[in-house]
């Protein structure tokens, strides 16, 4: 099992994980620091660099994965189910010493922190849901949503190659809920997103987003709660939170959880609590500039800390 290179405690780790198919790449921050460690699963098309701005915030140990068929684990194998995705994940863990921890998750990965939950509710001391974990609303009767429907640009640039990073800056630049609030934070992790493009057929652009299109498919037909999903987390028993964006994929209003479809799960989940986190969308809760949306995410996992009476056990 792989463990986190010689650092300083407050530096950045890169951690490889033997998993099913290959190795899993992640990253620890600070891994030896005091407190109820942190671990942060991203979402369906996106990599563990969403979640440097809130790593850097916090002062507890944090890990950080890219879920299979992503960021620098794009080349493992399926299954990509989120049950493949919580164990990958539960090895994570286990390779950076974490023997309990506050699972965040975003969006599609709030979603995985659910089943990790459920499969091993020892390693999770509480969940924080950071607009995403409960299932979507089911599509109207009849209708036959395509991937590029529900995520629209950031499924299309899987299929897309680019001259350089920044062309692929350009891209992103004109999505509506990354362009008017580009910051640091994106800027790195759509750098990070950037690799070389294997296939013959690249016609000299040598560049081509991280992710694989057939592990996000795979996961898009999950959120709807299917597979016993829904089940699982009417089960959990850890204490869990909801972060809510008033805007959505498209920085378009309403969000991801309409204020009925929210009120249905709330009756469902009676132990949920829900935050909004005003002024932001799906994307920037975790990167964006203005507001400190981040702070708003930071308090939760602090609260969730100081509440978890297995603070600082690894």
């Amino acid at each position: 099992m792989t463990t986190a290179t010689d650092a300083p405690a407050s530096a950045e780790q890169p951690l490889r994980v033997a998993v099913d198919g290959g190795e899993l790449a992640a990253t620890v921050w600070r891994a030896d620091a005091p407190g109820t460690p942190v671990v942060a699963i991203h979402g369906i098309t996106a990599n563990h660099r969403s979640f440097s701005p809130l790593a850097e915030r916090l002062g507890a140990p944090v890990l950080a994965v890219d879920l299979r068929g992503r960021g620098g684990s794009r080349a493992l194998p399926a299954p990509f189910g989120m049950v493949q995705h919580a164990e990958d994940v539960a090895a994570a863990m286990r390779a950076a010493g974490f023997a309990r921890a506050i699972i965040v998750g975003h969006s599609m990965g709030a979603h995985v922190a659910t089943r990790l939950a459920s499969a091993h509710p020892e390693l999770v001391a509480s969940l924080v849901l950071v607009d995403g974990g409960l299932p979507l609303r089911p599509a109207p009767e009849g209708s036959d949503l395509s991937p590029e429907d529900v995520l629209g640009p950031a499924i299309e640039r899987l299929r897309m190659t680019f001259p350089d990073t920044a062309a692929y800056r350009d891209f992103w630049r004109q999505h509506p809920a990354f362009g008017p609030y580009w910051s640091p934070a994106i800027e790195e992790y759509v750098d990070y997103d950037l690799v070389p493009d294997e296939r013959e057929e690249s016609e000299g652009f040598a560049l081509r987003p991280s992710a694989n299109p057939d592990a996000v498919v795979a996961n898009l037909v999950e959120l709807d709660g299917r597979g016993g999903y829904t089940e699982a987390l009417e089960a959990l028993e850890a204490p869990i939170a909801l972060l809510r964006s008033p805007r959505g994929l498209f920085d378009e209003s309403p969000g991801l959880y309409d204020d009925e479809w929210l009120a249905t799960w709330r009756s469902r989940l009676p132990g949920l609590e829900v935050d909004d986190v005003e002024d932001t969308n799906h994307y920037t809760i975790l990167m964006g500039s203005g507001v400190d949306a981040v702070a708003a995410v930071v308090a939760r996992l602090q609260a969730a800390g100081q509440g978890s009476r297995t603070e600082g056990a690894r």
